[in-house]
């Protein structure tokens, strides 16, 4: 009797044997493991970078608070001052010093010591306020302020027991930095606004003049 082919002890041709599975080292599998955590850390960042709102690279740093300035008679904060009767309006004699002549007046603050700031408007640029003040005074006065153009012309010798702030005419450009000026205190009055400001703080009687 014939065999069939493959049958017996030696059919193994037919029927042979698969090998095993491979199974991955941790070696091998560590290369897999770091790519996919890099991917997935990736897609994370695009997402919630996505959500922000951009921002400059890099942040610009905060301002610093600029110092205080030294202790000067400036005229105080445009922020809507009484207005002023003409009945209040301080006189030059009162003054001892001459007012431009289409000034008008705007309104006076208690400086201590007796003394008082008068605040008066002028539809006048900074420079030419500083120039009437000079030929008028016959001085040259000093620059207190660059930013914002100030200037002061001194009237008497300041006594630091008898007075609160010296005795002085000061200008200050109130258009400086894109400012509308200094508002007119009286509604609806014409101009609305003024670009310079004068401030008269006058001496006290019996005050030693300026040398």
């Amino acid at each position: 009797m014939m065999r069939r082919a493959g049958s017996g002890s030696g059919g193994q041709v037919g029927n042979r044997e698969r090998p095993p599975a491979r199974s991955f080292t941790i070696h091998e599998l560590t290369p897999i493991l770091l790519l996919v955590l890099v991917t997935a850390v990736s897609v994370a960042w695009v997402t919630l970078s996505a959500q922000q709102p951009p921002r400059p690279f890099p942040q610009p740093s905060p301002p610093r608070p600029s110092a205080p300035p030294p202790t000067q008679p400036a005229a105080p904060s445009p922020q809507a001052p009484a207005p002023a009767s003409p009945a209040d309006a301080p006189s030059e004699a009162t003054l001892g010093v001459p007012i431009y002549p289409t000034a008008q007046f705007l309104t006076s603050y208690d400086a201590g010591r007796g003394q008082r700031f008068y605040l008066f408007g002028v539809v006048l640029p900074f420079a030419d306020a500083v120039t009437y003040y000079r030929s008028t005074l016959k001085s040259r006065g000093e620059v207190l302020f660059e930013s914002p153009p100030t200037h002061q012309f001194d009237l008497a010798r300041f006594r630091d027991d008898a007075m609160a702030f010296p005795p002085s005419v000061t200008i200050k450009d109130y258009t400086w930095g894109g400012s509308g000026g200094y508002p007119n205190p009286i509604p609806g009055a014409e101009p609305a606004r003024f670009p310079t400001v004068i401030q008269v703080v006058p001496a006290p009687a019996g005050s030693p003049l300026r040398e």
